[in-house]
């Protein structure tokens, strides 16, 4: 997620998460946007784990893990989240992986693609991240959430 895009550049959709698998993801991500400056995570074994450690030191990128018990210092993420949950995850019931992925991706680009955020000026955040990467020095000079 970037911060300041408000754009969900990918949901990965599995039965377990490993930190090998969150740097693959993220690399993922790079190709398209760019390795940002920071990464700000929770605290969760995936974010800790030493494939995600050596991933950020030889990409480049600080690592800035929130306290333990205070998700407010992530706030944009847990609000993503709970929207996410909300609409998304407590609305289907999932019958397989591949129905699941299908479902998530495509609420995750009726989000990024179709809805407005007032934070945004009401732009999609597909929209506004099109128009700031045209205008931005680098995309990697940015924060990831």
């Amino acid at each position: 997620m970037y911060k300041r895009q408000k754009e969900a550049v990918d949901i990965v959709v599995d039965h377990g998460i490993s930190g090998l698998y969150v740097a693959r993801a993220l690399d993922h991500a790079a190709r398209f946007r760019g390795y940002p400056k920071a990464l700000r995570t929770d605290q969760g074994p995936e974010f800790t784990s030493r494939a995600l450690d050596q991933w950020a030191y030889a990409s480049g990128v600080s690592l800035k893990l929130i306290q333990a018990g205070k998700p407010t210092q992530n706030a944009y993420i847990e609000s993503f989240n709970g929207k996410f949950r909300d609409e998304c995850l407590n609305e289907h019931w999932f019958t397989s992986l591949a129905h699941a992925r299908a479902v998530i991706a495509a609420w995750r680009q009726d989000y990024n693609e179709a809805r407005p955020h007032s934070a945004l000026n009401y732009q999609p955040p597909a929209e506004f991240a099109a128009r700031y990467r045209a205008t931005a020095v680098a995309p990697a000079a940015q924060e990831q959430t």
